[in-house]
């Protein structure tokens, strides 16, 4: 998953991953994450959404970096070629993965923290598909399959 975010990041000119190139991948590798979603046409869309950042619709995030409230930006923290809103994701992620006794993060851990960080790329995408991410929220906090 990780590699088809960098490879995205890479083909659409971006300097770093962000939660939107994360989101793409995990839509597009677990099934899981796709049933999580009002079926298939909320899928389509949202990879509408993400497919169109390539060709006109992400042109304003290419060379701006994605934030966080999680992680400050100041003093060159972070991980490279990672936006801190990506990195917060993926710590949250593995957060969500260690509270159940996980080692490893799953698709659906990945996607409840990407819908926890309300001003991320991957969480405006999702709201322009017409996806509800705080009905997405609460069905991933408690456990649902879908919404």
């Amino acid at each position: 998953m990780v590699a088809g975010a960098r490879r995205r990041a890479l083909r659409d000119g971006d300097r770093q991953i962000d939660t939107a190139h994360l989101l793409h991948s995990v839509i597009e590798t677990d099934p899981d994450v796709r049933a999580a979603f009002d079926g298939g046409p909320q899928v389509a869309r949202v990879l509408g959404y993400l497919v169109q950042r390539s060709i006109g619709y992400g042109l304003r995030w290419q060379g701006a970096v994605e934030g966080s409230g999680a992680v400050p930006m100041a003093g060159g923290t972070g991980v490279a070629g990672w936006s801190p809103a990506a990195v917060a994701a993926m710590e949250g992620a593995l957060g969500r993965a260690e509270e159940r006794g996980d080692r490893r993060a799953c698709g659906l851990d990945l996607l409840a923290a990407l819908a926890a960080e309300p001003d991320c790329r991957a969480v405006e995408v999702l709201r322009r598909a017409g996806v509800d991410t705080e009905l997405l929220r609460g069905a991933l906090r408690g456990g649902s399959r879908q919404v």
